[in-house]
């Protein structure tokens, strides 16, 4: 019979399993992980994955706060280390990409929540990151705007979407090629294409 390991506070015990989900989720179809899985990862068992956790819903939703409140915190301190308004789109996109390559089951996570049919909590905090993901973005376009480094007459929601849809586009590349190796390579053209559409500069 599997041992489980000795006890941690439950924040640390937590923070290992929402770890450990995404370890799995790099490698495998994140419909098929089960608790089983997970706690074979931590080397608990199943009963201790469930003292922290009522059910599989509520690790979702956990692994999907991490995920919000890691990336936009590291999206923030790229902004704040930002010496203008373009450079720090520039600092947000390449974040956001070194994000991806360090977790490369996020998206692998967010794509397999967004295909289930109807509402859930996980799909309300996916929403609520993409809320937040485009007030951070709004901000920094109207800064630029202000401050003329934008086409005149720019669509700030048009870009603010497209900003989004390139780091998507690229995360998708890198998932069908089966490797993130390159993607921050591929990013810095990417963003360079994407400023020349929107900066007063093109």
């Amino acid at each position: 019979m599997q041992q489980s390991r000795s006890r941690l506070p439950s924040a640390d015990r937590q923070s290992e399993i929402i770890a450990a989900v995404l370890r799995l989720a790099a490698t495998t179809g994140p419909a098929g992980i089960t608790t089983g899985e997970i706690a074979r990862q931590l080397n608990l068992t199943q009963g201790a994955v469930f003292r922290h956790f009522p059910n599989k819903e509520a690790i979702w939703l956990a692994v999907m706060g991490w995920v919000a409140e890691t990336l936009l915190a590291r999206l923030a301190a790229a902004r704040d280390g930002a010496a203008s308004p373009v450079a720090a789109l520039r600092a947000l996109f390449m974040a956001h990409i070194r994000f991806v390559v360090a977790h490369p089951g996020v998206p692998r996570l967010i794509f397999n929540e967004l295909q289930q049919p109807g509402d859930s909590p996980v799909k309300a905090c996916v929403r609520s990151l993409l809320a937040d993901y485009r007030r951070l973005l709004a901000a920094l376009l109207d800064e630029a705007g202000q401050r003329g480094q934008l086409i005149v007459g720019l669509d700030q929601a048009a870009a603010a979407t497209l900003f989004i849809g390139s780091v998507q586009g690229l995360v998708m590349q890198s998932m069908l090629l089966g490797s993130a190796e390159d993607m921050v390579l591929a990013a810095e053209p990417v963003f360079t294409l994407y400023l020349g559409a929107i900066s007063e500069a093109a």
